[in-house]
């Protein structure tokens, strides 16, 4: 199973803001997309970082309300760690836990191309072992 198997599904729409967004607007942003991060792009449309919940955080916990005034670019994570539509589930979840983040990027040909979430993979996790124990159910029965 592949990461494109989970954008086929919920399609392949990111939201992306410029470096230069501050980070009260990118609160309303995530706020108003029920979303956990953004990925932020340059000008010519590359991918030069994400900013995520716990990103805005830690910039509150260390410049205090003042932070709201500040670009996302400076409390994004600017080496992002993105997969491509062939990467399989399990290693996009491997990588994931290992570097403890919940948001990756989808990059195919140097271009954005979608994102995938924790929740996303963990949901077509589950729905994968429903089925194969639907399938060893059936298979039982049948014997």
């Amino acid at each position: 199973m592949t990461v494109a198997a989970i954008l086929s599904e919920k399609g392949n729409e990111v939201l992306t803001v410029k470096p230069g967004v501050n980070l009260a607007q990118i609160i309303d942003i995530l706020a108003e997309n029920k979303i956990g991060a953004a990925v932020v792009v340059a000008p010519d449309s590359t991918v030069c970082g994400i900013v995520s919940e716990r990103d805005i955080v830690r910039e509150l916990a260390n410049h205090g309300a003042k932070a709201l005034k500040n670009p996302c670019s400076s409390c994004m994570t600017a080496d992002v760690i993105a997969c491509s539509q062939h990467d399989t589930i399990n290693e996009v979840m491997e990588t994931m836990t290992t570097n403890r983040f919940r948001h990756m990027p989808v990059i195919d040909k140097g271009k954005l191309a979608g994102i995938i979430s924790i929740g996303d993979v963990v949901k077509r996790k589950i729905k994968q072992a429903e089925r194969d124990a639907e399938e060893m159910r059936n298979y039982i029965s049948a014997s």
